[in-house]
């Protein structure tokens, strides 16, 4: 087993990393540590880490070379999937990122993706947006975790190209669907956490003179489907 201590945010991810897969990609690889410790759990499976400044491309080459794995790891210095070429790789993960900028990676890669059975992605806020890229792209989200890490609470989605047309509804792609029937105790936390901040707002947009009508129906719409699914743990 792998000498490589992952918080606990990056083990989960990695367990997302399928043992057949061929080569997977890990887009913003902060220092490798990610490809280091899936290529030592599976002996099989190589790696492309991707960086897109020299310090931390330095950093992620010296730790490949730490743990012997420079012959199934590459280190490469370029901007999202600019680092992969088409059909290189069978599973793309980038994690620790906002979800705006997971989307924007992917938009922009698109030609990459073809190939891909599975991407593993773990935005740090908005992962509505990665939603969005699901149904717009033929993606189902095949699992969702939530996991709190030191007073900060993460999520992880995992999509996998689909055939059949991906549909969620409003309140599926703000809260997400799997997460809905799993719900648990860091969802109902963080949820109720943001309630409390949404109706904060909603007060003061109420009390402005300048509110947005589309913007304030938004928020109601919100912390109605926040109360929906977490008034029976309130009790």
């Amino acid at each position: 087993m792998t000498t490589i201590k992952l918080s606990k945010r990056l083990e989960k991810v990695a367990g997302y990393v399928p043992p057949e897969t061929n080569v997977f990609a890990d887009i913003g690889s902060d220092h490798a540590y990610l490809p280091c410790y899936v290529c030592l759990t599976h002996s099989s499976v190589k790696a492309i880490a991707g960086e897109v400044n020299v310090g931390p491309l330095e950093a992620a080459i010296n730790q490949v070379k730490k743990y012997d794995l420079s012959n199934r790891i590459d280190v490469r210095l370029g901007n999202g999937l600019e680092v992969i070429n088409p059909g290189e790789v069978d599973c793309i993960v980038i994690a620790g990122m906002g979800g705006t900028l997971i989307t924007s990676i992917l938009e922009n890669g698109l030609s990459k993706l073809s190939s891909i059975k599975r991407l593993v992605l773990q935005p740090n806020i908005d992962a509505q947006s990665i939603r969005e890229f699901a149904v717009k792209h033929q993606y189902e989200i095949i699992e969702e975790e939530i996991l709190d890490e030191d007073g900060y609470i993460y999520e992880i989605l995992v999509l996998e190209s689909s055939s059949k047309t991906i549909h969620y509804s409003s309140k599926e792609l703000y809260l997400g669907p799997i997460l809905l029937q799993t719900k648990g105790e860091v969802f109902i936390r963080k949820w109720s956490g943001v309630l409390h901040k949404k109706e904060r707002i909603i007060q003061q947009m109420k009390q402005s003179s300048n509110v947005q009508a589309s913007k304030l129906n938004e928020f109601i719409q919100q912390t109605q489907w926040i109360k929906e699914e977490i008034s029976d743990d309130d009790s």
